[in-house]
C-alpha cells in the first residue's frame, strides 16, 4: 500500500488540469486508521470515483494538526499554491481533521480559502457531504473543525490528569532524565525492565518510568556541587572547574551557570518528584505555574544529596535572590553589551549580577 503514494511520471495519464490532484496525507500519534497508508487508500477510491489522476503527495508523519510551523508538507502544499507552482486543480485530504486540528478554526478555513482563490477545490474523500459551497456542506465542515479542534482539547485534558495521577503516585513523566539520575522502565507490578536512554519512551500502557540514580561517577559529581557551592563557589565558578577538568555533562555541551543552578535546585536529588511546575498545552506558549498547582511527591526516589545539603543550598539562593527595577536591569544588560559586544541566553546566563532564565 505504501506504494500507492509514489507517483511515477512516465504512467501520468494525458488528461486536463482539471482532472489532476495532489492527495495530502498527515499522522501524528491518533489511531491505526488514521496510517498514511489507510489514508492514501481511501483517497484513491475517492479519486477513481471521481476520475481524478493522484500526480503529488504532500505528507506529514508524525506531526501534530495544531500547528502550521510544524508540519513541512503543508507548508509546501500551500506555498506550491501560493506562488501558482503547481499542476492540479484539486487537493485530496482524508477529512477535516487531517487538514488540521487548529483551535482556531478560522485558520483552517483561510488556508482553505488560500486554495479556493487559486482555483484549486480541497475534497475530503472520508467525510459524508461533498465540499461543494453549500450552506449544507458550510455548517457541517465548519462543524467538523470546532470537533477537531475540541478533540485535542479533551485530549489534552485526558493526557494532563492521567499525568498528574501518575506523578502522584510517584512516577516520573518526562523524555529524559537529569543529570546523576536514570530513567528505569517497570511493570505493572513495579519490576524493572530497563533503562531508557534519552528520547526513549514507554510503549505499554501499563508500564510505567522511575527515576534511580545514575552512574558513580556522575551522583559523585552532583555532590561535589552541592559540597562546592555551600563553601561559596559561584555557579559560574563550579562550571568553570568542571569544564577545565573535563568532566562531561548528560548532552555533552559545556558546564554552564545556568546548567549549575539547576542541579542546586532540583528535588529529584533528595528523593522528591515534582510534576506541573510549567505548562506546554496544545502546542502553546510555554507558561510557569504558581506553586500551588505543582504536584510534590515525596521519597520516591533513592536521594543522591543529604536533605540538609539541599536545604541549606535552597536557603543560600534565596537569601542572596535581589528583585531588580526594570531601570536597573536595563542598565545591566546596557552594560554587559559594551562589555561583551552581543547579548544571548549563554552570556545572559553566565555574567554575575544579571537575571538568570528561570531554571526548569
Amino acid at each position: 500500500m505504501g506504494n500507492a503514494l509514489v507517483v511515477r511520471r512516465t504512467r501520468l495519464p494525458q488528461s486536463p488540469t482539471a482532472h489532476r490532484a495532489a492527495q495530502y496525507v498527515r499522522m501524528s500519534t491518533d489511531y491505526q486508521r488514521y496510517s498514511i497508508e489507510n489514508q492514501a487508500a481511501v483517497i484513491a477510491t475517492y479519486a477513481n470515483l471521481h476520475q481524478l489522476s493522484i500526480v503529488r503527495t504532500y505528507r506529514d508523519e508524525g506531526e501534530s494538526g495544531l500547528k502550521l510551523k510544524n508540519r513541512a508538507g503543508l507548508i509546501q502544499l500551500l506555498d506550491d499554491v501560493r506562488t501558482g507552482q503547481v499542476d492540479f486543480n484539486h487537493i485530496l485530504v482524508y477529512d477535516v481533521s487531517r487538514w488540521g486540528r487548529f483551535q482556531d478554526t478560522d485558520e483552517s478555513a483561510h488556508y482553505e480559502y488560500m486554495c479556493k482563490q487559486a482555483g484549486i477545490k480541497v475534497a475530503y474523500c472520508a467525510e459524508q457531504f461533498d465540499n461543494d459551497g453549500t450552506m449544507m456542506s458550510s455548517i457541517l465542515k465548519n462543524l467538523k473543525r470546532v470537533m477537531a479542534a475540541e478533540y485535542s482539547r479533551e485530549l489534552s485534558a485526558k493526557v494532563h490528569a492521567g499525568a498528574s495521577r501518575f506523578a502522584r503516585m510517584g512516577f516520573y513523566v518526562g523524555r529524559s532524565g537529569q543529570y546523576g539520575l536514570r530513567r528505569q522502565l517497570v511493570d505493572e507490578k513495579r519490576q524493572p525492565k530497563a533503562v531508557l536512554k534519552n528520547g526513549d519512551r514507554k510503549y505499554f500502557v501499563t508500564d510505567h518510568v522511575r527515576l534511580i540514580p545514575g552512574a558513580a561517577d556522575e551522583t559523585k559529581i552532583v555532590r561535589w556541587i552541592f559540597e562546592q557551592f555551600l563553601r561559596q563557589q559561584s555557579e559560574t565558578a563550579i562550571a568553570r572547574d568542571l569544564n577545565r577538568t573535563a568532566v562531561p555533562t548528560s548532552t555533552g555541551r559545556p558546564w554552564n551557570r545556568a546548567l549549575i543552578g539547576r542541579i542546586l535546585r532540583n528535588e529529584n536529588y533528595i528523593g522528591n518528584l515534582l510534576y506541573n511546575r510549567r505548562s506546554f498545552k496544545l502546542r502553546g506558549e510555554r507558561q510557569y505555574n504558581p506553586p500551588e498547582l505543582w504536584i510534590r511527591s515525596e521519597g520516591c526516589v533513592e536521594a543522591t544529596v543529604e536533605q540538609y545539603l539541599f536545604l541549606r543550598a535552597r536557603k543560600v539562593i534565596e537569601d542572596r535572590r535581589v528583585d531588580l527595577s526594570e531601570e536597573e536591569m536595563l542598565t545591566r544588560l546596557r552594560r554587559t553589551l559594551m562589555k561583551k559586544g552581543k547579548l544571548s541566553p549563554a552570556i545572559i546566563n553566565d555574567t554575575v549580577g544579571l537575571p538568570a532564565r528561570q531554571p526548569t
